[in-house]
């Protein structure tokens, strides 16, 4: 039996060649970073670890519009518009759906 986050990214490589942005959540710190599956490379990351998000001591949920936007605006100074969301094993709510509605709100689609 494959794990939720399994069937997921088979399923998001299967319909889309876009880049990938996929999230991590421990329980301290929340991670967002875009992948190119093509190269096997990540092309941009943004996290509550950096220096300039941890600073500010804001809680989880404000983190993770933070980061949403930080990576959003990451992603857009590339030149990439169009990207898949890669939830991995999380569910569609609470900080994942912050974090993604931040996104784009930024102008990212997905």
């Amino acid at each position: 039996m494959k794990s939720r986050a399994e069937k997921i990214r088979y399923k998001i490589k299967k319909v889309s060649n876009r880049n990938r942005l996929t999230v991590f959540k421990s329980n301290c710190h929340l991670y967002a970073q875009l992948i190119d599956d093509n190269k096997g490379i990540t092309l941009a990351s943004s996290s509550s670890i950096e220096p300039s998000i941890k600073n500010k001591k804001l809680n989880k949920k404000d983190t993770a519009e933070l980061i949403g936007k930080e990576i959003a605006k990451k992603i857009i100074s590339k030149g990439i518009k169009e990207i898949a969301f890669d939830r991995g094993k999380y569910k569609y709510h609470g900080l994942i759906k912050i974090l993604a509605e931040a996104a784009r709100s930024e102008g990212i689609d997905f």
